[in-house]
């Protein structure tokens, strides 16, 4: 398989992005994440990359990092979560939410995604919180990220609402107090 692709970027779409390797040019269906990583057109890029051989296509899928490749790998395992769908998840939600969800069993956080029902949602959460659990599921039951979500629902606001307002947050070494001023903001309170 193809691990990564180093070359040029040549072209940027929504949802692709075209790299010139040694004078052949790949396109990659990529999250959004990949999107606001990429150097601009011209520039030299390294993009992690899975390829997804079907009956009547061959498609190669780019990541910014080995770890989006992996929870690309783990979601598409998942029963009715195709390569199209897993993409939505990671241009929905970071990794590190995802994890939470998955690894709290917050379904309704992961129905943000474009496509996914509440079915559906249950099944990845079903299918996946063993496989990402592990050391992490303390840490993400009981982080500050966690505690602030508690607030916010305790503040009125729905699951979906809350999980939009920690979307992209970095809890890394801000006060409780801080995230939730953070995530209150991004919502409009």
């Amino acid at each position: 398989m193809i691990a990564f692709l180093e070359g040029d970027v040549v072209e940027i779409g929504v949802g692709r992005v075209v790299l010139d390797v040694g004078g052949v040019g790949y396109e990659l269906a990529v999250p959004t994440s990949l999107l606001s990583a990429l150097p601009p057109v011209g520039k030299r890029a390294r993009v992690h990359t899975r390829m997804v051989v079907r009956e009547d296509s061959m498609t190669l899928y780019g990541f910014p990092s080995s770890d989006e490749r992996e929870l690309f790998d783990l979601l598409t395992g998942v029963t009715g979560v195709g390569p199209k769908v897993a993409l939505a998840f990671l241009s929905a939600l970071k990794p590190d939410t995802l994890r939470r969800a998955v690894i709290a069993g917050d379904a309704d956080a992961l129905t943000v995604v474009p496509g996914v029902g509440k079915k559906m949602a249950q099944r990845v959460v079903l299918d996946l919180r063993d496989k990402l659990g592990g050391e992490g599921a303390e840490l993400a039951a009981t982080g500050p990220l966690a505690d602030v979500r508690d607030a916010l629902l305790a503040l009125g606001l729905t699951p979906i609402e809350a999980s939009h307002a920690l979307a992209d947050i970095d809890a890394d070494g801000k006060a409780p107090d801080d995230l939730l001023r953070e995530a209150l903001q991004k919502v409009g309170r």
